[in-house]
Order: C-alpha cells, then sequence, then structure tokens
C-alpha cells in the first residue's frame, strides 16, 4: 500500500516526512536497521544479525509492501536521513482480517520529536479506513518505559504477557508484554 508524502514539523524544528519507502531510501535502511539494534536492548536483534539485510532484499520488501492491499510501510525522513519506520500489516483471512499489527523504531537520536506519534497518527488512520479492522496490535519488551508511554498515550492497553519471551546476550530472560488497541469506525 502506498501512502503519500506526509510533511510535519519535529518538537525541535526540523521538519521530517513520512512515506512509503522508496529505491533511494535503501541505503539509509540499512544503515537504519544496524544502528537501532545497537541502542537498545529492546529491538529484537542485535547489530551483527543485520548482515542478512541487503539492498537486493530491501528493494523486494518495498516492492512487496507497496503493491500489497493488507501492508504498509512508512519511513521518516529528517533532512534526507532515515530517523525511522513503521507498519501495520493484516491478514486477508475471514476470521483475522479484523486484526492488525503494528510496529515501530526510531533511532535514538531522534526520540523525543513527536515522529513516534505521528508515525502512529497514520497507521490509526489506516486502520481506521479499512472497513476490516477493528483491532491493532503491538509488542513491547519489559522495561521499555518511553515505548510503552507511546502505545499508551495512542489508545493501547496490555492484554496478555509472554513470559520470558527474550533472551538477552547476558542470560536475562525479559517478558514481552502484549497490547491492544480497538479501532473506531466514523459513523456513516
Amino acid at each position: 500500500m502506498l501512502i503519500p508524502e506526509i510533511e510535519f514539523t519535529l518538537k525541535d524544528g526540523r521538519r521530517a516526512v513520512l512515506r512509503s519507502p522508496r529505491d533511494e531510501d535503501i541505503p539509509g535502511v540499512l544503515d537504519y536497521l544496524y544502528v537501532s539494534a545497537g541502542e537498545t536492548e529492546f529491538i529484537l536483534r542485535y547489530p551483527e544479525e543485520c548482515s542478512k539485510y541487503t539492498a537486493e532484499g530491501e528493494k523486494a520488501l518495498f516492492d512487496r509492501i507497496n503493491a500489497a492491499d493488507n501492508h504498509a510501510m512508512l519511513v521518516c525522513l529528517v533532512e534526507g536521513k532515515v530517523a525511522g519506520n513503521c507498519e501495520i500489516v493484516w491478514k486477508n483471512g475471514l476470521k483475522t482480517r479484523h486484526r492488525a499489527s503494528v510496529a515501530i523504531a526510531l533511532l535514538k537520536e531522534f526520540w523525543g520529536q513527536g515522529i513516534g506519534t505521528r508515525m502512529f497518527q497514520e497507521m490509526i488512520r489506516i486502520a481506521e479506513a479499512n472497513e476490516h479492522i477493528l483491532q491493532m496490535e503491538l509488542e513491547f519488551v519489559e522495561g521499555n518505559s518511553r515505548a510503552r508511554a507511546l502505545y499508551e498515550k495512542m489508545g493501547f492497553r496490555i492484554a496478555g504477557i509472554k513470559p520470558n519471551a527474550i533472551r538477552l546476550k547476558d542470560g536475562r530472560l525479559l517478558n514481552e508484554y502484549y497490547m491492544i488497541r480497538e479501532v473506531r469506525k466514523a459513523l456513516s
């Protein structure tokens, strides 16, 4: 699903653009994936796992998502740099098409600038525009209080816990929390 450019102003006054990924974003996205994986333990990959991501693979992913009718990815660009991305995807099956999964991540240098809120506003808009989606779903790792605060601000609530879902290199086990948000439909 293609999303047109959405320009907005960050809290520090810089201009940002939110839109579907393009081929010219591939180098920036590859860098973003690697850097973000090393900035926090709350992303589900370590930097050394990013070697599996290639320009060809990202191009194929972008092409597939941009052509899909049940999947949208957005990249956020600040002064030409990929600051983060988000996605929303839902199944087409009759029993599950009412559920949409969302995910989001940002480079640390862009935390607290309003990007996460703006990304969620767009994912909520996409969900509300879909006649079938009734519920948005996501997960966050225990201890990620910044993410939890954003998700709760955007209307998500904890609906379950996956005990010991994440194992860090040092052996610590962390729970993963499952959150949902009901989707409100405009009255016709």
